[in-house]
């Protein structure tokens, strides 16, 4: 029987139904804020798969058109395919929200399906899939620490937003998705326009007090909802298992007793600078542990069941106390202290920007790729069609970690690394009236021992600047970790966490950022979440790193060059009568490809009337530039010009201004004395200096050449003078008219020739 459960949450109302919709799975139901739905559904495999050693835990969220009533644009392909990379992403930030709240012990495949059914373009969908996960977990029966809710947060004159809607994020500085139970942050996901640290704090503790009304709502769902899953009674073991567990719990203690003596002995008596001194360590005492069991006559098997219970555990134990009370580190660096970084630029010769940036072992070269504006990336999704002109793209090949396997595509986490990157730099990126470049950046991680996320932020910063792309300020980034006992009464922020400090108890929490303010924050948690203690010390210290990488980077390469490389396009920009776009393409975009033909650029014109015409020789973008102003080009009386000559008849000579425009010289104004004909005087094809008398009621242009010191050379020997009675002056209707033409094409009209072309 369908049960609702409804409330209102910051003015608008928020619904969750139950009981009705997908029977079969462990839990199901649909949640409404405003006129957005969301299904989210959860199934826990019936029995364990073997040799499973992690929590098999898949998110999947699925994004489908019909929710916004969008027909896919694809001609040939109408059905949803490959997960867009918003998906991938909403998928990844409910994946690290609920996941730390999961009791471990069971590892039973569980898949929790997250469809947006509906949205209302007011009511973003993303913070309802969070909430709609949350609830199907709570009634589920699976053990699992919730609920939690989830919020978005904006920042629009200085005014913090909850749930802003479409258009108020559009106007926002800050976009900040916070996820937690009642008491603690455990999920963070922010884009800022640099936003300090107080202003950022202020916001995530904020949002974590208003999402309290959602999780009131779905602990009522959980209190009136009997779970269809129902944990099986533990049977009361019999003899022999009691006996085996018992041996069991004896080996572990000949084990606990060497480890818990030798592990500090031999991680902490040197300093461990390398990934590989600390994976040789661990070897170490999985060896020496391996030597004192064979030597206590215990078989392999069971010398095997103790180092993989125990070994992994007790180092993580151990390195968290090491932090915790003697605030010692395995490689030897305090608790705030950056591994060595390096910088540098240019490091590539044809690229249009290149840079190489290394913090200890992680190590990434980042690549920029200008191009025109027309190369923009289009987009389709449930919020509909839109353009992204700057992009950023994460690579992670096996041989980073000194691994060998299988190259199958980008993958979720390249699909979030690479985002977060972008979304840092975005605020920086400048617009497009001011660079219409399309950006891409490529960063290519080369080795990795902590965050190399992080290491592409501030190596796209050195790429961008190497480019000569104008970005407002330099971008860097750092990873901030946690070590905390088990109750979290005991706890210290690090900076720059790796490898072995990616413990249970810790936390990966990214901030980026210019000199002024914060840029992105992208925080998961392996513990059962962060107080606001926790969380402002992250913020203050990680400002300390951030300044100390800012100066790294500024050694580096100061400011971004002024000078693009020879390699790179050149794009020249400028405005035109929006009128006149029609003329510039000419019939069936006749006029226009046919100068994108002469000179191999491409032209892109927005309706406002900007023209950006992009190429990698310079001389044809001019020529380029050159053709499109002559079209647009508005003639005004007294403007001097070359002109070639294009037709002759008795009264007068027609010049050719540029491609599409002509004016006629009469006979009377070719020289300072009287001629004739005009072709006593000029052949066709001669080039000469004109200037415009008059532009006519009807929209023709007269010219002379006369008075103009150009145009001596012509008049030497007094070439073509008439020794007989002058002739008539002006035009004469009956052989230049409204019917009257050139033979080039072109054909009058009232008001003056028509473009030709």
């Amino acid at each position: 029987m369908e049960k609702v459960f409804s409330g209102e949450w910051l003015g608008r109302p928020l619904t969750i139904k139950t009981g009705k919709i997908a029977l079969q799975a462990d839990a199901a139901l649909w949640v409404q804020y405003g006129e957005t739905v969301v299904q989210a559904t959860v199934v826990q495999s019936k029995t364990e798969r073997e040799g499973v050693n992690f929590f098999p835990l898949m998110v999947d969220f699925e994004e489908k058109l019909y929710a916004a009533g969008i027909i896919k644009g694809s001609r040939w392909v109408k059905r949803e395919g490959r997960p867009t990379d918003q998906s991938v992403l909403t998928g990844r930030m409910i994946d690290r929200s609920i996941r730390p709240l999961f009791v471990t012990g069971d590892n039973r495949d569980i898949q929790v399906i997250v469809t947006v059914l509906a949205i209302d373009q007011e009511n973003d969908y993303d913070v309802v899939s969070l909430l709609a996960a949350s609830a199907a977990l709570s009634i589920s029966g699976i053990k699992w620490n919730g609920p939690i809710g989830g919020i978005r947060v904006g920042l629009i004159e200085d005014k913090l937003v909850f749930n802003p809607t479409y258009e108020e994020q559009a106007k926002s500085t800050l976009d900040l998705i916070v996820a937690g139970t009642d008491k603690k942050v455990i999920m963070i996901e922010a884009g800022a326009n640099e936003i300090p640290e107080s202003v950022m704090l202020e916001a995530i503790n904020a949002g974590q007090r208003e999402m309290q009304v959602a999780i009131d709502l779905i602990k009522e769902l959980k209190a009136n909802v009997e779970p269809k899953k129902v944990e099986k009674p533990i049977k009361e073991k019999s003899a022999e298992e009691l006996e085996a567990l018992a041996e069991k719990e004896a080996l572990l203690e000949i084990g606990k007793k060497w480890l818990s003596e030798n592990i500090p002995t031999i991680l902490f008596t040197k300093e461990y600078y390398t990934k590989g001194e600390r994976k040789a360590a661990v070897g170490a005492i999985k060896e020496g542990l391996d030597e004192y069991l064979t030597a206590q006559g215990l078989s392999g098997d069971k010398r095997g069941f103790i180092a993989k219970k125990l070994v992994e555990e007790m180092i993580d134990t151990e390195v968290t106390r090491a932090i915790v009370e003697d605030k010692k580190r395995v490689d030897g660096r305090g608790l705030e202290e950056i591994r060595q970084l390096l910088a540098e630029v240019a490091i590539l010769p044809r690229d249009h920007g290149t840079s190489l940036f290394s913090r200890g072992e992680t190590q990434v070269m980042s690549i920029v790729t200008l191009g025109a504006p027309g190369m923009e990336q289009s987009l389709e999704g449930m919020e509909g069609q839109s353009k992204k002109r700057y992009m950023h793209h994460y690579n992670f090949p096996p041989y980073s970690v000194g691994e060998a396997s299988p190259l199958r595509g980008t993958g979720r986490r390249e699909v979030g690394h690479g985002a977060l990157a972008e979304k840092a730099l975005l605020p920086v990126i400048p617009n497009r009236e001011d660079f219409p470049y399309t950006v891409r950046v490529v960063s290519e991680t080369l080795g990795s021992n902590g965050s190399s996320s992080m290491a592409s932020t501030c190596a796209s910063t050195l790429a961008l600047m190497d480019a000569g792309v104008p970005i407002k300020k330099p971008v860097v980034g750092i990873a901030m970790g946690l070590a905390s006992n088990h109750d979290m009464s005991k706890w210290e922020v690090l900076t720059d966490i790796q490898d072995l400090e990616d413990g249970e108890g810790g936390m990966d929490f990214k901030i980026t950022g210019t000199d002024t303010g914060l840029t992105a924050i992208q925080l998961d948690t392996k513990t059962d979440g962060l107080t606001e203690a926790i969380i402002a010390k992250t913020l203050t210290q990680g400002r300390k790193a951030l300044n100390e990488i800012l100066e790294v980077i500024k050694t580096a390469i100061p400011a971004p060059r002024e000078e693009m490389s020879k390699y790179a396009p050149r794009i020249i920009s400028f405005n035109v009568d929006p009128e006149k776009i029609g003329a510039i393409i000419g019939p069936g975009g006749k006029i226009i490809n046919r100068i994108i033909d002469e000179t191999g650029v491409s032209i892109d014109i927005e309706d406002t009337g900007l023209v950006m015409i992009c190429g990698t020789d310079v001389e044809k973008v001019n020529e380029a530039v050159r053709q499109v102003k002559e079209i647009v080009h508005v003639f005004e009386a007294g403007e001097v010009m070359k002109g070639k000559v294009v037709r002759m008849l008795d009264f007068g000579a027609f010049i050719a201004l540029n491609a599409n425009q002509d004016g006629m010289a009469h006979v009377s104004e070719l020289a300072p004395y009287r001629i004739e004909k005009p072709s006593d005087f000029l052949n066709i094809g001669d080039e000469v200096t004109v200037k415009i008398k008059e532009i006519d009621d009807q929209g023709r242009v007269n010219l002379t050449l006369k008075g103009l010191e150009e145009n001596a050379h012509l008049w030497k020997d007094e070439k073509g003078k008439s020794n007989g009675q002058p002739s008539a002056g002006g035009f004469r209707p009956s052989r230049f008219g409204s019917s009257g033409g050139n033979d080039r094409g072109g054909a009058r009209k009232p008001g003056g020739f028509v473009p030709r072309g």
